[in-house]
């Protein structure tokens, strides 16, 4: 005796009450992730180790799909296409969370303010959670923070005191023009570009240095048309990985936590890693021949905080808000009192 058939009616019963279960995915939710890291770098394959961690926490209902070189634009970019949906996540530096929330800014956006990544370590702990209630408000979940060490000054030609680089054309990120301000206001000549147009401004003259981890310089090439790096360490390079609120919703709440510490797990490892390839960057740079390394002496170093602090009020003004920037100073005295540093 054959079965009955499913009529149409019993089938879209059964569909809608299959859907209507607690915490069930009809389908993988896909979970776009750009980042300007570059492809195959230790950066890119953090996330891609993160994604097969989420694959097998939700048991294949969450997919990550990660799109790395920033072939699409810079972090402005990003945030654009995360804003209107096209896109659900991104790998930000302080430069794309600004256009989120402008107070991450204590983070990174300090020149000189942390001796050491100790200090980094001890104020993102501290700052972070109020960061992360300020970004969810604007609709964006932390993933996680994630540090790739000090910004250094790669230039096409030899240059040390901030008067040299006041003749030099500098990278800035499109779109922070608050930063273009201070940077003229301190004598420099900032050129806004895209993140991803940064090789070929040097290449072609449109600028001559440029602010970025050592690791960023090798991967990127940057190096070749820029091959002097004053070893000044102007300020960590701090980001986070956000995804949209809207998307991150429409993932069952049971799984929340198990891919937030899978996430945690991939954010530690990107700032051990990258630290560390720092240092192997630079010795594999000189190695090659094609990178000069001009050491900052202690007198080299106060000219540039001089500089520094020479705009201090209309820098708290125009790019970190005060309340921010007065609490990193605070978290700063409390560490290096605990340290026994002055």
């Amino acid at each position: 005796m054959k079965r009955p058939k499913l009529t149409m009616l019993t089938a879209a019963i059964v569909l809608i009450c299959m859907t209507a279960l607690p915490g069930t995915l009809s389908a993988a939710e896909k979970i776009r992730l750009e980042t300007l890291a570059i492809r195959g770098h230790s950066i890119h394959k953090n996330l891609l180790k993160m994604g097969e961690r989420w694959k097998q926490v939700s048991d294949g209902a969450v997919k990550l799909i990660v799109y790395p070189g920033g072939t699409g634009g810079g972090e402005s970019d990003m945030v654009g296409r995360m804003r209107i949906g096209q896109t659900q996540a991104a790998l930000l530096s302080t430069v794309g969370l600004t256009k989120l929330d402008p107070r991450v800014t204590g983070l990174h956006s300090m020149p000189m303010m942390f001796r050491n990544l100790g200090e980094v370590d001890y104020v993102g702990e501290k700052l972070q959670p109020e960061l992360e209630s300020y970004l969810l408000a604007k609709g964006f979940v932390v993933l996680f923070w994630a540090d790739a060490g000090w910004v250094q000054f790669f230039s096409n030609r030899p240059a040390t005191r901030p008067d040299e680089f006041r003749k030099l054309k500098m990278f800035v990120a499109a779109g922070y023009s608050e930063q273009v301000d201070v940077l003229k206001r301190l004598g420099f000549t900032p050129v806004p570009l895209q993140e991803n147009q940064i090789l070929h401004g040097l290449q072609t003259g449109l600028i001559d240095t440029t602010p970025m981890p050592p690791f960023y310089a090798l991967g990127s090439q940057i190096y070749r048309p820029a091959p002097h790096m004053l070893e000044l360490n102007w300020a960590p390079l701090v980001g986070a990985a956000v995804v949209t609120k809207k998307a991150w919703d429409r993932i069952p709440a049971r799984l929340h936590e198990p891919l937030l510490q899978a996430a945690a797990g991939a954010g530690a490892q990107i700032t051990t890693v990258g630290r560390t390839e720092n240092y192997e960057a630079v010795r594999v740079m000189k190695e090659k021949g094609q990178l000069t390394v001009h050491p900052v002496t202690p007198s080299l170093a106060a000219q540039w905080r001089t500089t520094v602090q020479s705009i201090e009020p209309e820098h708290r003004r125009k790019i970190v808000p005060d309340k921010i920037y007065f609490e990193v100073e605070r978290l700063l005295r409390e560490y290096r009192a605990g340290q026994g540093d002055p």
